[in-house]
């Protein structure tokens, strides 16, 4: 009997041993992919933006960099590469790859030096109406406080964020007093590069 009760408790127990190493297994792909995807809030770089790339140690390396309206940009050694919607990490890491060929061990650096491309647009009834450049992400409400907030006569529950996306303009819903009020704040969303809010 000794001996079935042992032989029990050393079964359960290798199979909890092996869910825990399932687990942990588990839990360190998901960490994986979370550093590897980049922070939601990490900035993305559009046309007309102005890169600082550089090499350490190779003068000739260090350049800024345009990025064209097709959101191209070409470097020496790595020629031509994408950097639209990309994070300065994700080009840096591109350039790094591209110039093992040549350069052992390359330590690349990339960085924003000017951010032209991250334009936001608020028209109709506000009282600053135009188009507004940033350095950083804004929600509907930062927007509109820019803007100098709405003015007696707007519509505030009729606020639309038009926005492009694959080609298509779609059109998102802002209900001012309901987010005010502190009710559906899931409403007030960070504005994309390019977003028109429209007071009417």
């Amino acid at each position: 009997m000794k001996k079935v009760i042992w032989n029990l408790l050393f079964s359960v127990a290798l199979v909890l041993s092996v869910l825990a190493a399932a687990h942990a297994q588990s839990a360190t792909e998901k960490t994986a992919v979370l550093k590897d995807a980049p922070p939601a809030n990490e900035y993305r770089i559009g046309p007309e933006d102005v890169l600082d790339i550089s090499v350490w140690k190779e003068d000739a390396l260090k350049k800024e960099v345009l990025v064209r309206p097709d959101g191209g940009i070409s470097f020496p050694l790595v020629g031509e590469l994408q950097a639209l919607d990309k994070t300065p990490l994700q080009i840096q890491q591109e350039i790094t790859q591209k110039l093992t060929r040549y350069i052992p061990n390359p330590v690349v650096s990339v960085s924003v030096l000017k951010i032209v491309s991250n334009k936001i647009y608020v028209v109709g009834k506000v009282h600053k109406p135009g188009e507004y450049l940033t350095g950083r992400y804004l929600d509907v409400l930062q927007a509109l406080s820019m803007a100098g907030g709405l003015t007696p006569y707007a519509a505030e529950n009729k606020i639309k964020i038009l926005r492009r996306e694959g080609g298509k303009e779609i059109s998102i819903p802002f209900e001012y007093a309901k987010v005010q009020a502190g009710n559906d704040l899931s409403q007030n969303i960070q504005l994309k590069r390019g977003d028109v809010v429209l007071v009417p």
